[in-house]
Parts: structure tokens; sequence; C-alpha cells
């Protein structure tokens, strides 16, 4: 049942970034809640299987950390590199002109 809750913190964190961090217009709105939810997943069943207690605080604070890292370096990078496809787009199809 704590797995249950914490991919739904996990998603919610990753929507929160979403709206934090400048950019958001250049992918989709479940991109950003999907990668925190994954990350969160596999580092809570990595630590439960290292032998960490789901009932301890760290165990939380870890994974639905990670998950936000993970979503927050996802933004930034998909974001920078499409503005750079943009523009090479761009360059491309105006014959350079623009």
């Amino acid at each position: 049942m704590e797995l249950l809750f914490v991919l739904v913190m996990a998603a919610c964190v990753g929507a929160l970034v979403r709206y934090v961090l400048p950019g958001r217009h250049s992918f989709g709105l479940l991109l950003l809640p999907a990668v925190s939810l994954v990350v969160t997943a596999i580092v809570w069943v990595g630590l439960l299987w290292l032998g960490w207690k789901f009932s301890g605080g760290w165990i939380w604070v870890v994974a639905l950390g990670s998950g936000a890292v993970a979503a927050a370096v996802a933004q930034l990078l998909l974001w920078r590199g499409r503005a750079r496809g943009d523009e090479r787009l761009l360059h491309q199809l105006s014959g350079g002109r623009a």
C-alpha cells in the first residue's frame, strides 16, 4: 500500500516540477509526472531490497527526492534540446534567411 502512496506523491511532485521550472511548453503534460513516478518506483523498490524499512522517513525522502531531481533534469534537458532543434529546423526550412 505504501508503494501506491509514494507513487501518487511522485506524480504530484513531477507535476509541481513542471510548473516551477521554465520551458513547460516544450513537451506534454504527463511527461514529467511519468519520469518522476518511474524513477521514484525504481529507487523505492531498490531501497526496500537493500533493507530499508518503509516505515522510516528516509526512504520517503530519498525516493521522492530522486524523482524530483530526475524530473527537473529531464525538463531542463528537454527544454534546451527542443529549443536548439526548433532553431535548427527553422534555419533549414527558411533556407538560412531566419
